[in-house]
């Protein structure tokens, strides 16, 4: 959060400025939004959240004792689930959280997908993504991802926000509450 004489003002995470990274499987490229503790890695988060552009059938990565929220953001996207042979799919605006250490395959469905993809090592910490804004508590982390542009922002640029802070006039996006598992 950013302090001037007007008060709290949000963090901008600009969609531009970020940086791609390969898939832990190298079958893509990510965009990390944000990740807890900042500087750390693939191997050591708490919580992460990105973006991928999924062209092409291919598994997930795996993530041990990593939990997984998949939200559709662009196109239509299969889950295909080894394990017990299930598919779920999901459409624009819709989600689907699962073990990141189980074996998944994502298909898209008639074009290109672009995902938002939250992960927070379980047991540490816990995610919720809603196409509303929650009211942050104790720990927390409230982070807002725009799905179009609104005042100040650009489609995916995201905003780190507190209680006090306001999103921009016209924000539509998703919200991604994250805070320790040991808070309500």
């Amino acid at each position: 959060m950013v302090e001037d004489d007007r008060g709290p003002r949000p963090m901008i995470l600009r969609a531009a400025a970020r940086n791609e990274v390969s898939w832990k499987n190298g079958g893509g490229v990510t965009s990390e939004i944000a990740a807890y503790p900042a500087g750390s890695s693939i191997d050591n988060f708490g919580w992460r959240i990105s973006t991928a552009l999924v062209t092409a059938p291919g598994p997930f990565s795996v993530f041990e004792g990593i939990d997984r929220s998949l939200t559709v953001l662009e196109g239509k996207l299969a889950l295909q689930f080894a394990e017990d042979n299930h598919e779920v799919i999901l459409e624009p605006c819709q989600s689907h959280s699962f073990a990141g250490d189980v074996a998944v395959t994502g298909v898209p469905l008639g074009g290109p997908v672009r995902d938002l993809n939250v992960m927070v090592r379980r047991g540490e910490w816990q995610a919720e993504v809603t196409a509303y804004c929650p009211q942050l508590s104790g720990n927390g982390t409230l982070i807002a991802i725009a799905t179009q542009p609104a005042k100040g922002l650009m489609t995916l640029d995201a905003v780190q926000l507190d209680n006090a802070a306001q999103l921009p006039a016209g924000f539509v996006g998703y919200f991604v509450c994250l805070k320790p598992a040991t808070e309500p």
